[in-house]
């Protein structure tokens, strides 16, 4: 194992993103299931939900993407069954840095059936992003047909953590981060003090709806759902040892939201 993931996976996405970085159509889709996947951006509401419909849009962008345009993994969190993974996509790719985290779940031979990614579209840009951004009544299902999971200990973690996120399940050294708000918090009195004077307001606090968990006993992660403007995000979990949170993560779509929303949540992670 390594880190918050295990060695399998680790590989499994280094060699995935070097396809990809290589711009190679058929290698990169060969990690996706032949007959069962679902893939999606749910900044855009842009979805492929077959095998067919994604390796078609690689096949069509992949080979005209230039050599500097790179896609590549900077954290990975969970297992063989399904885990999230910290990616970045490169200006040159589509027009602008994307920074996602990625919910993915795998099917019994290895192969990825579902795949979404999630960012904040302000660093890609406010304008562009709700140009490209789907119609609301046209936005689709991100969890319909949800992959059958056997519970670890990132579930009960995050049954814990969003019933009421209290900072005795986080490690004396935790650090939760909102890569949204650009906030970090360090150490859990630190995080106990931020969750009791923020969490009503995040989109992500204790309201949302859980739509679907990730990962294993290493850590993973889970998408909500929100009925404020930030309808959607996701949250990623680093397990130590014991089953307490070493670090929590969050992203969502930041361009939703008026300028002054974001200040006055951000503010929350200042201790005055």
């Amino acid at each position: 194992m390594t880190d918050y993931a295990t060695a399998e996976t680790h590989d499994l996405f280094r060699r995935l993103f070097t396809a990809k970085s290589a711009h190679l159509v058929a290698e990169t889709h060969a990690f996706f299931h032949p007959d069962r996947v679902f893939y999606a951006d749910a900044t855009l509401g842009w979805s492929w939900p077959s095998s067919q419909s994604l390796y078609d849009v690689w096949d069509e962008y992949m080979p005209n993407w230039p050599a500097e345009a790179l896609s590549y993994p900077t954290r990975v969190i969970g297992d063989a069954t399904s885990a999230i993974v910290f990616m970045t996509d490169t200006p040159e790719l589509f027009g602008g840095e994307i920074r996602a985290i990625a919910p993915i779940d795998f099917a019994d031979d290895g192969r990825i059936v579902r795949w979404i990614d999630y960012w904040d579209g302000r660093n890609f840009g406010a304008d562009k992003v709700n140009a490209m951004r789907t119609p609301s009544a046209q936005f689709p299902d991100l969890y319909a047909d949800l992959p059958v999971r056997r519970p670890t200990r990132v579930d009960d973690v995050v049954a814990h953590l969003h019933a009421d996120p209290v900072e005795t399940l986080f490690s004396p050294d935790a650090v939760v981060e909102d890569l949204t708000l650009r906030t970090t918090v360090r150490g859990r009195a630190a995080i106990g003090r931020y969750l009791g004077r923020a969490a009503a307001s995040l989109p992500y606090g204790p309201s949302a709806q859980v739509r679907h968990i990730v990962g294993g006993d290493l850590g993973g992660g889970y998408e909500w759902q929100s009925t404020t403007e930030a309808a959607r995000g996701v949250t990623a979990l680093e397990l130590g040892a014991n089953g307490s949170i070493d670090r929590l993560t969050s992203v969502w779509d930041g361009s939703l939201v008026t300028g002054g929303a974001l200040r006055d949540m951000a503010a929350y992670a200042l201790d005055l």
